[in-house]
């Protein structure tokens, strides 16, 4: 299952914060982390990813830096700013609290078991 695009809007940030607060990652490590460690729901192709890398960068929430690769070209690295692990923390509260609201309707949970049935 994959996420709607409005829904991948609002998660795919988040995820790729997340991501890189464990280590720096280039591209197509994050492209695979993210369908790897989420099963699918937030794979996103290369084309998604980049813009969202732009966006981060350019917010100043994530840096770059061109690494040599061993017999590879370089790539470049990207790592949390300080000002990313501060929007992380935050985002990651808002998301807790999405969720537990979402689990308190049953939309998430045992209860949302026979909803649609």
């Amino acid at each position: 299952m994959r996420l709607e695009r409005e829904l991948m809007r609002g998660a795919g940030p988040v995820a790729v914060l997340r991501l890189l607060s464990v280590r720096s990652m280039y591209g197509y490590e994050l492209v695979d982390a993210l369908a790897r460690r989420t099963e699918g729901v937030l794979a996103m192709g290369q084309s998604t990813l980049y813009p969202l890398l732009y966006n981060l960068e350019a917010k100043g929430l994530i840096q770059g830096e061109w690494r040599e690769g061993e017999a590879a070209r370089p790539r470049k690295y990207y790592s949390l700013t300080g000002s990313g692990k501060r929007r992380l923390e935050s985002d990651s509260k808002q998301w807790a609290a999405l969720a537990q609201a979402m689990t308190a309707l049953g939309v998430i949970g045992p209860e949302a078991e026979g909803v649609g049935a």
